[in-house]
């Protein structure tokens, strides 16, 4: 008689940020959640050209010198 192994995690598979395809959430892929090495690599170049920033509508008031907008030149 077999028994099944009660510690077995069904597959889980999660949405690639990068691409939107799915891909495997587990220790079996290296690049997740990213689908493949190339996603992971594109974010990752995203993030370091900056492409990745939060809007921001003016510099903090505690700022050095202000808000640059504001100054007088």
């Amino acid at each position: 008689m077999s028994n099944p192994d009660k510690t077995a995690v069904p597959e889980r598979r999660v949405t690639c940020p990068s691409c939107g395809e799915l891909s495997l959430y587990s220790p079996a892929n290296p690049f997740r959640p990213f689908c493949c090495e190339r996603c992971k690599q594109m974010d990752l170049g995203a993030w370091a050209s900056e492409g990745f920033r939060m809007p921001a509508e003016a510099a903090p008031q505690d700022a050095e010198y202000g808000d640059p907008r504001q100054q007088e030149h």
